[in-house]
């Protein structure tokens, strides 16, 4: 199967995908209602999508194509107030966060759909383990040669994106002492981790030749890296973020990804290397394990700091690009939560140890998303 071409798109254009939790109001357990949720919503005229995802106890909604994060926050508004809306009829609650805090993964149900059933026979119990929960931003490239270097400045900032998006803390009713252990599971699947060093789409085309002539892979979606290039929208997509708890987190972390974007293409900051990926896993690793309290290592200079310490830089860099597009607020936001070391996991812990009850916290998780908590 040959790679398909990369089509236009506006470069710095955004679309932002969401996969959220349907849970009971009983006791705040996953609930299988994606069938339901999927007739409801079709009664409203939204922009984006709502579909289903690999078990049936979970919905995706994306936005179209946006041009700022203040778009994008409109659009993600307007989803879920239909979804909260549909919810209520169900007598179930929506919730973001990266991991449901106490669902037992053997009780999931895979939904009916012949790709998940295909990735069901496949990947055995992995497949029910991957009921977790992500954002994915999709930023516009100008062509595929520039998606390509875009691609590979950004897997500089893999452990910023994880740190300020870190919900996941529990599973199966334990703190596992990750601030994002979801991606824990994501790392699971064989062809996870990061993309090939290739600054060319020719020779992107021919890596991809060689996989598909294995038969390791059939497609561009089989591949789970933390970015991967889109050919068929014209962008990067993103894919380390946990689920944030609010739609107003997803649209500060959507800005702040095009800030960035922006900066790579009208100041050329720096070029990519291989040796950049020496650091990457161990990066990686910290930013999962300890959130913003995680050591980020230069790969350039080896220099160890803290990350927020680096995200504060970073910030400060694109500082200018942010108020041009519009997403100084978002931004302004994140580096907040940067400095004090707040996150969404920090919040379900500070809940936690005051209800000692994760359904209770669940349960204002819900109230979260619906903008009352």
């Amino acid at each position: 199967m040959a790679l398909e071409p990369f089509q236009q798109s506006a470069a710095l254009s955004l679309g932002v995908e969401l996969e959220l939790q349907l849970v009971n109001t009983h006791d705040y357990d996953l609930a299988p209602y994606s069938d339901e949720m999927l007739r409801l919503m079709a009664n409203f005229e939204l922009p984006g999508a709502v579909v289903p995802e690999m078990t049936s106890a979970m919905i995706e909604i994306s936005t179209g194509v946006c041009q700022s994060s203040s778009q994008v926050m409109a659009e993600l508004s307007q989803i879920r107030d239909a979804l909260v809306k549909c919810a209520d009829k169900l007598n179930i609650a929506i919730v973001g966060g990266g991991t449901h805090p106490f669902q037992q993964w053997h009780e999931r149900r895979i939904y009916d759909k012949p790709r998940f059933h295909e990735l069901s026979a496949l990947y055995g119990y992995l497949s029910k383990q991957f009921t977790i929960f992500g954002q994915h931003v999709h930023v516009g490239c100008p062509d595929a040669d520039s998606a390509l270097l875009m691609l590979h400045r950004m897997s500089r900032y893999i452990p910023h994106f994880i740190a300020l998006s870190a919900s996941s803390p529990y599973v199966q009713g334990h703190d596992t002492q990750f601030d994002s252990a979801r991606l824990n599971s994501v790392f699971a699947f064989p062809m996870s981790g990061r993309a090939p060093y290739t600054l060319s789409w020719d020779e992107f085309g021919k890596f991809f030749a060689k996989t598909t002539r294995t038969g390791v892979v059939k497609s561009m979606k089989d591949f789970y890296w933390d970015i991967r290039p889109k050919p068929e929208y014209g962008t990067i997509e993103i894919r380390v973020f946990d689920t944030p708890l609010t739609v107003e987190r997803a649209a500060a972390l959507a800005g702040f990804v095009q800030s960035l974007a922006s900066w790579f293409l009208h100041e050329q900051p720096f070029i990519p290397v291989e040796d950049d990926y020496m650091v990457y896993t161990y990066n990686r690793f910290q930013a999962c394990r300890f959130g913003l309290d995680a050591v980020y290592v230069d790969p350039v200079t080896g220099l160890h700091m803290p990350l927020r310490e680096h995200i504060a830089m970073t910030l400060r860099a694109i500082g200018d690009h942010a108020r041009q597009l519009g997403a100084s607020a978002g931004v302004q936001l994140l580096g907040e939560d940067a400095e004090l070391g707040t996150n969404d996991a920090r919040w379900l812990r500070e809940k936690q140890a005051r209800e000692r009850l994760l359904a209770e916290v669940t349960r204002q998780g819900a109230m979260r998303f619906r903008g009352r908590g």
